[in-house]
């Protein structure tokens, strides 16, 4: 039962009502509702602020006067920070910053949960549990990135890496930086590394704009998301940024950094059309393809799945955010690649449906609307099969490992490897530090294997004298079903 606003804070040792792991616009919309309707919540995070990847913060000793500029819909997470603070200051929130959370694990007749976490930074970690009744997941997602010869330069960063230079650390990755991949994602970048100064020679687009006409009226049903991209638009036009739609940067050049690339016309299936490649000079080259749900906590504990309209993987959720697993929820990138205002929705909904009240209607619709247009965008940027033809056999697909891109094919062409598990066996594609979130997807793709959930039983890396002095009755962790 939820206690109400005025009871006291837990008795030390005593779970609280909800455990939120993640402090992205998912994680904070949830824990700031939960606790406003009587809930006691726990709020964890691996950052040392609240705002996740996409309100990202600049250090505070850079001295920014207006880190806002750097962000659209700033006043949506101010907000919320304020009333973090102040549920915090009261009682109601627990906020945990520096918090990685490893795994978390059922503690039996009890009915609650356990949350590992590590607190601190290498080598001065601690150990931290936290109980709770039930658990929200706010992960968030990561960049998926699709490997091509070059990739491996030093000044070839990730498009959502860029822009986190950008507000976290106000740096550019380079003075002539090309933006390139698939998905809106690059637009933004494109417009806020010009803003700083920098020069964009062009925004490369994997997919075409006409892509979106089946869906036309999940974009007419949003037309603050219309309003944005023109906004998009317009400060390519003020910049004088040429975009490129249907093109892909094919390879990298440069020795002790990328000196320019090439990009090629794409046909529909996205293999590079022959006799279309050129040259454009640079320093950097941005570039990601969308981003991958982060399911590591969620899928050790055998969450049910779902393929995404973009190709990845995502959790199944019912409409009050529940995941298949009694007690754990989710909100956010972890449903599916949505957004930032979708993912504050979907907070506020898992909130109300875990605190037992009615999920407001005006919640349900707008979420409604948010995901057909996600859905529209997840379809349109989705990844063409033909992309793995600008691979040479020599390049780097697994970059921890050094595993090229002939090696695999010749474990699935020639070995018989299906799925990237046996790929990875075979190859060691994937064992590295990263474990498979960067070539992961790519080494599905050369296997010819549909997108699999990540299973594992620690989500992050756990020095072993944690797990040592772990109590003897402590429940193992699961590493999901199958």
């Amino acid at each position: 039962m939820p206690t109400s606003p005025s009871d006291p804070a837990p008795a030390e040792g005593a779970p609280a009502d909800l455990a939120v792991i993640g402090a992205g616009p998912a994680g904070l919309a949830a824990a700031v509702t939960a606790a406003r309707l009587g809930l006691r919540v726990t709020l964890l995070d691996s950052a040392d602020r609240p705002g996740g990847q996409y309100y990202r913060h600049p250090a505070p000793a850079l001295g920014a006067a207006r880190p806002e500029a750097l962000h659209h819909d700033w006043p949506a997470f101010a907000t919320r920070e304020a009333s973090l603070r102040a549920l915090e200051a009261a009682g109601r929130v627990s906020y945990l910053p520096g918090h990685h959370v490893w795994t978390v694990v059922p503690d039996g007749a009890s009915g609650t949960w356990t949350v590992h976490a590590l607190a601190g930074h290498t080598p001065d970690e601690t150990p931290a549990t936290v109980r709770a009744r039930a658990v929200l997941l706010a992960t968030g997602a990561y960049e998926r990135q699709l490997p091509f010869p070059g990739w491996t330069l030093p000044g070839v960063v990730g498009a959502g890496g860029a822009q986190a230079m950008l507000k976290n650390g106000l740096v550019l990755p380079g003075r002539r930086v090309v933006v390139a991949g698939s998905g809106p994602l690059l637009l933004a970048v494109a417009g806020s590394l010009a803003a700083a100064g920098a020069a964009v020679p062009a925004v490369v687009e994997a997919a075409s704009y006409t892509a979106y006409a089946p869906r036309a009226a999940a974009l007419l049903r949003n037309p603050a998301k219309l309003a944005e991209g023109a906004t998009y638009g317009g400060a390519l036009l003020r910049h004088g940024i040429r975009l490129l739609t249907r093109h892909a940067v094919t390879e990298a050049h440069g020795t002790a950094r990328v000196e320019a690339v090439t990009i090629a016309r794409l046909g529909k299936d996205w293999r590079p059309l022959p006799g279309t490649a050129r040259r454009i000079p640079c320093d950097a080259l941005a570039v990601g393809h969308g981003l991958v749900p982060q399911l590591e906590l969620a899928t050790g504990l055998g969450c049910a799945t779902r393929p995404s309209a973009d190709g990845t993987v995502a959790l199944e959720l019912d409409p009050a955010q529940r995941t298949s697993v009694p007690g754990i929820w989710s909100a956010g990138e972890t449903g599916g690649i949505g957004g930032a205002e979708l993912a504050l929705t979907e907070g506020e909904i898992a909130a109300h449906a875990i605190a037992g009240r009615p999920v407001p209607a005006a919640l349900t619709r707008r979420r409604a609307r948010l995901r057909a247009f996600a859905d529209a965008m997840a379809a349109a940027h989705r990844p063409g099969e033909g992309w793995t033809g600008w691979l040479s056999d020599g390049t780097d697909v697994c970059r921890c490992e050094e595993v090229p891109a002939g090696r695999i094919r010749e474990a699935a062409g020639e070995l018989g490897a299906r799925d990237a598990r046996t790929v990875k066996l075979l190859t060691r594609a994937g064992m590295g530090w990263c474990q498979g979130r960067m070539c992961g997807p790519a080494v599905a793709a050369l296997a010819g294997a549909a997108p699999a959930p990540d299973r594992r039983p620690l989500s992050c890396p756990v020095p072993l004298r944690h797990l040592a002095a772990l109590p003897a009755a402590e429940p193992a962790p699961a590493d999901g079903p199958g």
